[in-house]
């Protein structure tokens, strides 16, 4: 892997997900607050300490009856399998429990580098909240706030430093691959690499049999009607005994890196099981990522009429949450709506990369606040004063003005489509960001308070000089 992957793991309300959230950089886990995403596991892409990495959030673990709740729960078993190190975390406030003893017995089986983190140690003692935890035999316990984000960038980079055979490389040279970079994901055997196939002709399939790659996906450039392409694929086309165990194990942390280097996902589904699971965790992931979208349902031309009415029902129902990507109905194998895929490619791409004048930006904003107004707080209406882009792939539009820290979600989403709409950001998400002006009453009583300092200087000055000729008079 060209990033270790550190698991979480701990009773529950230990602190797991604001820890997660800290290291991630991300106020939910996930995107939590979009209706619908299921989650055994949570993943995400380490921001704190100085080591790249990935980071996996499990469920709480009871540590109740004969071993780990029986056997622990599988979601937690996957992530310690697929992880180079393990954070323990503890509550030092509660101290040491029998339970906590009991996930530690099971950890220890597995063998791997592990670091005790005992957290919500903010305000207290870190030398008498952390003994007890020697006890665990796994090492120096480190004390930690996940909420507050103390000692945690030292306890990643301590654990990094100590994984075996984890040689950190340098970030991968975009540069090197052209044109629009395109992340194909999905759940295994969905048609993903037949969709790859596809996309590329069948006389380029060979690519993918080239041995010696040191990343999980591999990149692939081609040129279609004058426009060059890179297909980042994470299908892992080659074949091996016991693939499908493979590619399931390794299939989410794939697509977490080929999406953080592409500017266009495309996220296929199997049109005959539907909506699972699985795809609503890899939706999330996408996402997050803030990569341009489209959705691919494969295996269409194999339906009947009832369980195509039946997708196109869920597709409705389910991913109400990600209205704003373009969902194409495809066959793989076939090629039927294949080729319509490259035309949304670029329109997306162009959306998630386009500047807007800041001059455009402000006109489009002073229309959506008159056209409605922003609510009251505290009895006083928010201002929105002006506007400017932030940053690309995904657009980032930042808005300043007073008090908009306290902006309801609601009315968010309500600029974040008119960004949309009026600019044509087709398939890519929108962010709307706010930054908090200072009061001008404030400003203009700090340039008053250093107009009565000048003022009195004056003063002081004037009245040395007059008593300095006075003196001199009274000599004379």
């Amino acid at each position: 892997m060209s990033k270790p992957i550190l698991a979480l793991v701990g009773r529950p309300n230990v602190g797991k997900s604001t820890l997660f959230n800290r290291l991630t950089k991300t106020r939910d886990a996930i995107v939590a607050d979009y209706p619908g995403l299921t989650r055994d596991r949570q993943y995400g892409t380490g921001r704190v300490g100085e080591y790249p990495y990935i980071v996996v959030d499990t469920g709480g673990l009871s540590g109740e009856g004969e071993g780990v709740d029986p056997l622990m729960a599988s979601q937690v078993q996957q992530a310690l399998s697929e992880a180079q190190g393990i954070f323990f975390i503890v509550d030092g406030r509660v101290g040491l429990t029998p339970a906590d003893e009991a996930i530690a017995n099971f950890i220890r089986g597995y063998g791997k580098p592990v670091q005790v983190l005992v957290n919500k140690t903010e305000g207290c003692n870190l030398a008498v909240l952390t003994a007890e935890f020697f006890a665990l035999g796994l090492g120096e316990p480190i004390g930690i706030s996940s909420a507050h984000g103390d000692n945690v960038a030292e306890a990643v980079d301590d654990l990094i430093e100590r994984l075996p055979q984890i040689e950190m490389q340098e970030s991968h040279d975009l540069d090197e691959h052209p044109g629009i970079r395109v992340a194909i994901i999905g759940r295994p055997n969905v048609g993903k690499s037949t969709l790859v196939n596809r996309m590329l002709g069948e006389d380029r399939v060979v690519a993918f049999d080239m041995p010696g790659t040191t990343r999980d996906s591999i990149y692939v450039p081609f040129e279609r009607d004058g426009q060059a392409y890179t297909l980042i694929d994470t299908a892992g086309v080659r074949r091996r005994k016991k693939v499908a165990e493979k590619i399931e194990k390794f299939s989410v942390i794939k697509a977490i890196e080929a999406m953080q280097d592409a500017h266009v996902v495309i996220m296929i589904m199997d049109g005959s099981e539907g909506i699972t699971d699985q795809d609503l965790t890899l939706l999330g992931l996408a996402i997050e990522s803030g990569r341009g979208l489209v959705l691919a349902v494969n295996k269409w031309d194999g339906l009947d009429s009832d369980q195509r009415a039946k997708i196109k029902h869920e597709l409705d129902f389910r991913l109400q949450f990600i209205d704003y990507a373009k969902t194409h109905l495809i066959s793989a194998l076939h090629g039927s709506g294949v080729g319509d895929l490259f035309k949304t490619i670029k329109q997306v791409y162009r959306a998630a990369t386009q500047k807007i004048a800041t001059s455009d930006l402000n006109r489009v904003l002073e229309q959506a606040v008159l056209d409605h107004q922003p609510p009251l707080v505290g009895g006083r209406r928010l201002k929105l004063r002006y506007a400017h882009l932030g940053g690309l792939n995904p657009p980032r539009v930042i808005i300043h003005g007073n008090k908009l820290d306290k902006m309801p979600k609601p009315y968010t989403r309500y600029l974040e489509n008119v960004f949309r709409k009026a600019f044509k950001w087709v398939g890519t998400p929108v962010i709307v960001e706010y930054r908090v002006g200072e009061n001008p009453f404030d400003e203009a009583k700090s340039e008053m308070t250093e107009r009565e300092k000048q003022r009195k200087r004056r003063v002081d000055a004037f009245a040395e000089s007059k008593k300095t000729r006075q003196q001199n008079r009274s000599r004379n």
